[in-house]
């Protein structure tokens, strides 16, 4: 999953985004409010964790206008105000949540999960294909009875082909929803990670779940 955080306190940002990161997302940063609503309107994202005091332009000026531009990506506004004039003016805007700063990281998690099973981007709290189970508010993964292992980037990968079962996603599909926009389309990143993955889901199992299409890309089947 790839969010986007408009946060121009830095090192708050940083925290934040060194925390989502270890749960398997990818995360996009920006500083202001400018730099917030290009990404918001240039780049693809499953939800967008926006401040409302930013510099330049305010995060309400930002969700206005992506909303008017007909953009529903979820929008979780993060501030530091807590009167209920400004969470009904940010609910009013078009946001689909509001947390009051300071908050724990764990309800941040918490938040953004729900509001991502309630838009329909996370469909399944527990996604189970053939014996493989996903756990995606836990990121447990099972094999049959073997706990499976995977790194930040591995898990992330395996649940993006997971919501697409039985569906065919290219390479270019797998690097714009789980990778950094600074990567390489045409290196061979995804194909290093399918093997990790591969050695983990697939070893020593007859049933082969991860599938190479010929010229197309990859399909997780079950």
């Amino acid at each position: 999953m790839r969010l986007l955080l408009v946060e121009d306190e830095k090192d708050l940002c940083a925290i934040i985004k060194q925390g989502l990161e270890e749960e398997g997302y990818i995360v996009e940063i920006a500083h202001d409010g400018e730099e917030g609503l290009y990404m918001a309107g240039n780049f693809p994202v499953d939800a967008i964790i926006l401040d409302i005091m930013l510099p330049f332009m305010d995060g309400l000026t930002i969700l206005s206008t992506i909303r008017k531009k007909g953009i529903t990506t979820p929008v979780l506004l993060l501030t530091a105000r807590d009167a209920i004039v400004d969470k009904i003016a940010g609910l009013d805007t078009g946001a689909d949540d509001y947390l009051t700063k300071p908050f724990a990281f764990t309800e941040l998690l918490a938040r953004i999960r729900s509001l991502l099973r309630r838009k329909g981007t996370v469909k399944e709290a527990v996604i189970v294909i053939g014996d493989l189970e996903i756990n995606t508010a836990s990121h447990e993964v099972k094999r049959g009875e073997q706990a499976i292992n995977l790194s930040a980037k591995e898990y992330a990968l395996l649940e993006y082909l997971a919501y697409n079962k039985n569906k065919v996603v290219s390479r270019t599909d797998i690097v714009e929803h789980i990778y950094h926009e600074e990567t390489d389309m045409d290196s061979n990143v995804v194909d290093v990670y399918i093997n990790y993955l591969r050695n983990k889901i697939d070893k020593d199992c007859h049933t082969k779940l991860i599938q190479t299409i010929r010229g197309a890309g990859y399909m997780l089947k079950g």
